[in-house]
């Protein structure tokens, strides 16, 4: 849709503007207009009842199925509602959404949760954009890994909402390795002394500060490559990864602003990692 409509501003703006700049000008307000259409569309949910924004969907759903998580081990613990505090006031809340994530979480305990059907309203709401739904499933898994182990019925679900949300055995597989390296990356959970602090540059780079024996094999594993991958590899890798976290990008499709944070920490994440790798081989 959006490239046929890039494609018609285009030829309207080639037709009525004259030529190539105009038809460069008519593909580019075309796109700002899809852009502001999309941010505005509003999604019927038959699970939260009427018509929610993008933006409200995304927060409610995570907060639904981080229940249904909580739930799947046989009851909901206190450090599972702890965690789902700490993620409002992590994403700092007002007050009207913090009542709509509780109510959502307390839904997604519930016995008779529609994990599927909440889900694919969820993805069609999401309008299948690959990036903005992965984003989501990474969200699950590091709540999921925050206590150190995934259990059983925890990974059961975390593949469920995966296989939903379009990804494939072999892309969740991956997806769970990177996210467990990202939490041993962050927390230092990993043989020998692991200290960092972060901070947001200027010029919107994100980069860590580390000791030297941070673990290089989670570096790798972050990225989703080898340390046999040539340079233009793992180059490309980071690149893609760095588009996919983009944390304006991701808020444009659908994302919170209050994720935004966790959004910038993931980008960290990717540049820390990438700029480890870079050291070991000596690139520039």
């Amino acid at each position: 849709m959006q490239f046929w409509g890039k494609f018609l501003g285009f030829f309207i703006g080639y037709k009525f503007l004259g030529g190539i700049f105009g038809g460069i000008l008519g593909c580019i307000a075309t796109h700002f207009l899809i852009k502001k259409i999309y941010e505005n569309q509003t999604i019927n949910s038959t699970f939260f009842t009427g018509k929610i924004s993008r933006q409200s969907l995304f927060m409610q759903t995570t907060f639904a199925v981080l229940g249904h998580i909580a739930k799947s081990k046989g009851r909901v613990t206190q450090d599972d509602i702890h965690l789902a505090k700490q993620l409002m006031q992590r994403l700092q809340l007002d007050e009207n959404n913090k009542e709509l994530a509780k109510r959502a979480f307390i839904r997604g305990k519930e016995s008779d949760f529609p994990l599927r059907q909440v889900l694919q309203e969820f993805r069609d709401g999401c309008g299948k954009r690959s990036d903005l739904l992965r984003f989501f499933v990474e969200v699950q898994m590091q709540a999921a890994l925050q206590d150190g182990q995934l259990d059983p019925e925890e990974e059961k679900i975390l593949y469920t909402i995966a296989e939903i949300l379009g990804l494939s055995q072999f892309q969740f597989q991956q997806m769970l390795a990177m996210v467990a390296a990202s939490q041993r990356f962050r927390s230092g959970n990993f043989d020998g002394f692991y200290q960092e602090s972060y901070q947001h540059q200027s010029n919107n780079n994100y980069g860590y500060q580390q000791s030297n024996q941070t673990s290089l094999k989670d570096a790798y594993t972050i990225l989703g490559v080898s340390e046999t991958d040539d340079k233009t590899t793992i180059k490309r890798t980071y690149r893609k990864l760095m588009n996919e976290h983009h944390p304006d990008k991701l808020v444009a499709k659908g994302l919170p602003p209050e994720m935004m944070e966790v959004a910038k920490e993931k980008a960290q994440q990717i540049q820390a990692a990438y700029d480890l790798i870079c050291k070991s081989k000596g690139w520039k």
